[in-house]
């Protein structure tokens, strides 16, 4: 990870910090008409938001929308490896070390870690995906020096307390067993076994991993995860990059400079499955669940498949799929699909729920909507009205301080530019008619998906 070029002393850094006021007259001008004292900041002027870009002299990378109307700091941080890293054996790892990041931390146990954040009416919580681990956090900007104290706390001095530890075995060992009874874990670890059975994808906390974790392998998991180096964070609010980079580089003071994590393996998928993958569950409906391959994120054809997507199944009551197996036919409440491109795995999926003895005809329903799709295409007024709300939902996503945090953090663990806000529309506008064809006949053929169903179903053999 790159570092600033400029290191402060504590005096010095101090110094630079009680000139923040005037800053654009003292600091060290960027080109781009902002100012910092001892950093550069990058300023893009965009459309939905000002971005300042800059790098603390700690060395942590930063996004920053200045809001200076809302008294309130949000704010995300990020690491790029997350529960696939978990050891073998140790399947839940990761998530019981996050669950227990705000769970007491130095002097404070858990009842009074809650209690100062109450009394700072700040938040801090950190959580897991399978490529990311993140923290979020949301506070006053008139306590944001004691509410970084706390993160830095929780950073550098957690304390995973055997009162925490044993509630979090006992809620896993409840979820353990309710599991089994939940069609949408069962529809997903069928997917798996069918689709990637080998990926560290398809593993999943058990009995015996459970058992096996430690707090000892927690702080350990901790240190590996959640290091300065390559860290990201967002923030909105009403706070400039000289009053925040001092607040970040304290808060992230007690983590290790860096650690090495494993790359995961890219998943391959398996070849479709011929037949629907059948788990039986004892309930009034079918989850019906479909699966096939999807493109990376890079791909020229992401945004094309995103504006087909909500024509197919994606658009709710807009889409094929929902006119066709709930309007006309009243096969289901509901039905939907999705396009998700992460980073070692890419899946074009999609579900619905129908009664059991209706499941062969809702399968044979989405297949003849897929050979429809294949064959005739999107008209020209599906096409016009998928653009038309595809640019005019998404300035919603940044109604909030919260939002826009969130939104950024996305765009930088996908590797996205900071100008993507502003050319994310005229990406899905440049997609023509010609291009959705293109790929929904390469996509959207019925024999590329895998079709799993929860239930008892009845039917499938027609």
């Amino acid at each position: 990870m790159m570092r600033s070029s400029i290191l402060f002393s504590g005096a010095a850094l101090a110094l630079a910090l009680s000139a923040c006021t005037d800053a654009n007259q003292n600091g060290t001008d960027n080109g781009n008409g902002a100012s910092a004292p001892g950093f550069d900041v990058e300023v893009h002027d965009g459309e939905f938001a000002t971005i300042q870009q800059f790098t603390t002299p700690g060395g942590v990378s930063v996004w920053l929308v200045e809001e200076p109307s809302i008294p309130i700091l949000s704010l995300r941080m990020a690491w790029t490896a997350g529960e696939t890293n978990d050891p073998e054996g140790l399947e839940g790892l990761t998530n019981a070390m996050v669950y227990h990041m705000n769970e007491g931390a130095g002097e404070l146990d858990a009842q009074g870690f809650f209690k100062g954040m109450e009394e700072l009416n700040m938040s801090f919580s950190c959580g897991a995906s399978n490529e990311s681990t993140y923290c979020n956090a949301s506070m006053l900007t008139d306590n944001a020096d004691a509410s970084f104290d706390m993160i830095a706390l929780a950073f550098a001095e957690p304390r995973f307390d055997d009162g925490p530890f044993e509630r979090f075995k006992r809620e896993q060992e409840v979820s353990l067993q309710t599991r089994e009874t939940n069609p949408q874990f069962l529809a997903a670890r069928a997917r798996a076994a069918a689709l990637y059975p080998d990926s560290a994808y398809a593993r999943e906390t058990d009995a015996e991993s459970l058992a096996a974790l430690t707090q000892d392998a927690m702080r350990a998991q901790k240190d590996l995860l959640m290091v300065q180096e390559g860290m990201l964070v967002t923030a909105v609010g009403a706070m400039s990059p000289e009053e925040l980079a001092p607040l970040i580089d304290k808060a992230v003071s007690g983590l290790p400079e860096s650690s090495e994590t494993a790359e995961t393996d890219d998943v391959v998928l398996a070849a479709p499955a011929s037949a629907p993958v059948v788990i039986d569950l004892p309930q009034p409906q079918s989850l019906v669940t479909f699966a096939a391959p999807a493109m990376t994120r890079e791909d020229p054809d992401f945004y094309t498949a995103v504006v087909l997507n909500y024509t197919f199944g994606g658009g709710g009551f807009e889409s094929r799929l929902m006119k066709d197996l709930r309007v006309a036919k009243g096969l289901t409440y509901g039905i939907y699909t999705q396009v998700s491109s992460a980073d070692k795995i890419q899946l074009w999926s999609g579900g619905g729920q129908t009664k059991n003895e209706s499941a062969g005809e809702f399968i044979e329903g989405i297949k003849e909507n897929m050979s429809a799709m294949v064959a005739e295409g999107m008209t020209e007024e599906e096409l016009s009205a998928a653009k038309a709300y595809l640019t005019g939902s998404y300035p919603l996503g940044f109604d909030s301080n919260a939002k826009i945090a969130a939104r950024m953090m996305g765009v930088r663990l996908d590797e996205l530019p900071v100008d993507f806000f502003d050319k994310r529309n005229a990406m899905v506008e440049a997609v023509t008619l010609e291009d959705v064809n293109r790929v929904a006949a390469e996509y959207l053929s019925p024999e590329n998906f895998t079709f799993i169903v929860v239930g008892q179903p009845e039917g499938l053999d027609g």
